[in-house]
């Protein structure tokens, strides 16, 4: 199923995981898999491995699991940064073949350990390639306070608006912990002309290192009643992931009050998270 129909019909509710470490076999994420596929979201989308050494096989093999086993659309990321069209096209053919329809087009990340190859440079070139090679949805990364290397917001819509030319038939917003941001950017995106539907990204904060990470990769800026809470609950573990979810909720709620297209929720590969927040606004999604 195409996913870009599911916007016209509903609030889209989604979910993200990702492949379990390569010294760890596929079997490892079977379980929390399919605790997080019983809450029956619209989709669920299968990360790359992170800085540009991503195992496709991977990907391909837990996309094919949540729609052979669990009956749910899965969203398959894929890189292109370090790949030449003929292993871009290798690794379309295999996605094709299980079925699944739903690429994300991602740029990837930059790694001296993996030099880039000349095939591509940008998502939108990946865009234009995978909807001239097969009939697939794509879904494109959008960056709520722009994207990390761009100098400003102006460059960060403007480059959207060419991955959106390109073919891009939904967006997935990078995660934020601030709602304004993400209603200034629909409005950016409003003036640029750009109306494909758009899910925003909420990533439930469990520890303090997962914060610091985040800021460090995607410079996502952290109101001071975010930052109060971390650092009231810190060395309470289990206080700190409630209160994570708890914020998320709220997140969500004042979202689905303004009209978003889409929650996309990214859940860590944590089941309990997922199920919380899910009983939670499962009412509002459907209302």
């Amino acid at each position: 199923m195409k996913l870009s129909s599911k916007f016209k019909e509903k609030t889209v509710f989604s979910f993200e995981v990702f492949p379990p470490k390569k010294t760890s076999p596929i079997e490892a994420i079977n379980g929390n898999l399919g605790e997080i596929a019983s809450l029956c979201p619209d989709y669920i989308s299968v990360t790359y491995s992170a800085g540009g050494s991503g195992n496709t096989s991977a990907t391909s093999e837990i996309a094919s699991l949540i729609k052979e086993k669990h009956g749910i659309e899965p969203v398959a990321h894929l890189t292109c940064l370090r790949y030449s069209k003929d292993e871009i096209k290798s690794t379309l053919d295999d996605l094709s073949s299980h079925g699944v329809e739903n690429i994300l087009a991602l740029r990837g990340d930059e790694n001296p350990d993996f030099p880039p190859k000349d095939d591509f440079r940008y998502a939108s070139e990946l865009v234009t390639f995978i909807k001239s090679y097969g009939d697939f949805d794509v879904a494109g990364a959008c960056y709520p306070e722009g994207h990390i290397e761009a100098p400003d917001v102006a460059t960060d819509i403007l480059n959207l608006r060419k991955k959106v030319d390109a073919g891009t038939d939904f967006l997935i917003s990078q995660l934020f912990f601030d709602n304004s941001y993400f209603y200034a950017f629909r409005e950016r995106m409003k003036i640029a002309g750009i109306s494909v539907p758009v899910e925003a990204g909420i990533m439930p904060v469990t520890n303090k290192n997962q914060i610091e990470r985040m800021v460090t990769t995607c410079g996502a800026s952290l109101p001071q009643k975010f930052v109060k809470a971390i650092s009231r609950y810190e060395n309470n573990p289990e206080a700190l992931r409630d209160a994570g979810i708890a914020y998320a909720i709220d997140q969500i709620v004042d979202l689905l009050s303004q009209g978003v297209e889409g929650i996309h929720l990214y859940t860590m590969n944590n089941p309990y998270i997922a199920r919380k927040i899910t009983e939670s606004i499962k009412n509002l999604i459907n209302a």
